[in-house]
């Protein structure tokens, strides 16, 4: 699936609820079921600055994809972290960096943020595309 069709499928089950409070439950669940990070991969080399929370993502290229797994110490941002990739990873570096997150306002998460973990998930979005621009360059090599 495309990053669009992946993000449209995330905006159609966000639709199905109304209440904010049962959003938050689902992005707790959406958290709960992410992979296990790697205890070697919680370092601060993948530490995300910005984030009020602490929030770990680790990123792997295979086949000219790039594949994350990540973790937080913050359940929601955990979830919010676990809805990210799954919209984003298991895509080129040049998919990544073309696409336009709209899913983010259109299920109504940037409205329902604290201006801290608003700032946060965009530290998690810069340094997705930060590792998608990287490897990219190094395609390019």
């Amino acid at each position: 699936m495309t990053i669009n069709q992946l993000q449209d499928a995330v905006i159609e089950e966000f639709s199905d609820i109304d209440d904010w409070m049962d959003k938050y439950q689902m992005l707790i669940d959406l958290g709960n079921e992410l992979d296990t990070l790697d205890e070697q991969y919680k370092n601060n080399q993948n530490l995300i600055d910005g984030c009020q929370s602490r929030v770990w993502i680790q990123c792997d290229y295979k086949d000219g994809k790039l594949y994350f797994t990540a973790d937080s110490d913050a359940l929601i941002v955990k979830g919010i972290i676990a809805l990210l990739i799954q919209v984003i990873s298991g895509h080129t570096p040049t998919e990544i960096l073309d696409a336009e997150l709209y899913f983010i306002d259109r299920i109504g998460l940037k409205d329902h943020l604290s201006p801290t973990r608003s700032n946060g998930l965009l530290a998690m979005i810069k340094q997705i595309r930060a590792y998608a621009l990287a490897y990219k360059a190094k395609e390019s090599l």
